[in-house]
């Protein structure tokens, strides 16, 4: 019996599998290829830096803003290089032993250099594991060498300076800087605090009347200065005139007023000072 082929290619209305085939591997070789470019690449946000880690382990490469091209395999864990802020509020000793509720703001960022470092010894919960405990500490530390007066007077700038000081020397080393410690409130116990407004008000009565002591040893200068330079110029004065001298202003007086045209009446006698009486007529 003679063999029979059949063979459905070129015939109409068929399909050639063999192109649906090729054409099927296109495509999924295209959504592999876009899915390899997915994962190869990654964008790091305006202000964050991207840490590299490899099945789990840190690489210490650090991406910085923008988009890159990495290793399918790494993850990237994005961390913000941005200013942060944590507030914290406690009731902390002061050098008497009085408890103060004391209100505290610490400014701070990852420091570039050390996210990766950062990142690995702590974790991208830094704030809560390293940031909080220390702030808590450090302002426990500087409360308690300080008395609470100073706190509500002029010392309280030297507690904020050395809290900001014991902070920068334990975080820096692990890779966040500090920016700035506010003190934001202080609020003393009642009674020391009317104690400590009492005192000061004091202190300003005080300064006052200084003030107006002062102000009255000068006017007392002021006036001895002036009496002396009256008496002094009654002195030269006294010193300048002589009877010649009166008895000659006498006489220009009598000739002004023989010469005037109002009525009068000149009377030449030998009194003490040899001077002439006027009179005026009624």
């Amino acid at each position: 019996m003679a063999n029979v082929e059949f063979s459905f290619a070129g015939k109409p209305g068929m399909p050639n599998f063999g192109a649906l085939k090729s054409r099927f591997f296109k495509i999924i070789g295209v959504i592999l290829l876009f899915i390899l470019l997915m994962t190869s690449t990654t964008s790091i946000p305006t202000g964050h830096v991207g840490v590299l880690t490899l099945f789990g382990r840190v690489t210490g490469d650090v991406l910085p803003e923008g988009i890159h091209m990495i290793n399918p395999l790494k993850s990237v864990e994005k961390m913000s290089i941005q200013t942060q802020s944590r507030k914290e509020s406690a009731n902390v000793p002061s050098k008497e032993g009085l408890v103060m509720s004391l209100d505290t703001s610490l400014q701070f960022h990852v420091d570039r250099d050390k996210a990766a470092q950062l990142f690995q010894s702590v974790g991208n919960d830094y704030a809560e594991k390293i940031i909080e405990p220390e702030l808590r500490s450090a302002i426990r530390g500087a409360t308690s060498a300080h008395s609470s007066s100073d706190l509500y007077t002029n010392g309280r700038e030297i507690v904020q300076q050395q809290i900001e000081s014991d902070l920068r020397a334990r975080l820096t080393p692990r890779g966040v800087i500090v920016e700035a410690v506010l003190l934001r409130d202080v609020q003393l116990p009642a009674l020391l605090k009317a104690s400590i407004e009492a005192k000061q008000q004091a202190e300003q009565d005080a300064l006052r009347m200084n003030f107006i002591l002062q102000k009255e040893r000068q006017e007392a200068e002021r006036k001895s200065i002036e009496a002396k330079g009256i008496s002094d110029f009654q002195k030269i004065v006294a010193q300048g005139i002589s009877s010649q001298l009166l008895e000659w202003k006498g006489i220009e007086a009598t000739e002004k007023l023989a010469a005037s045209p109002n009525a009068k009446i000149v009377i030449i006698g030998n009194p003490k000072n040899g001077l002439p009486l006027v009179l005026e007529p009624k």
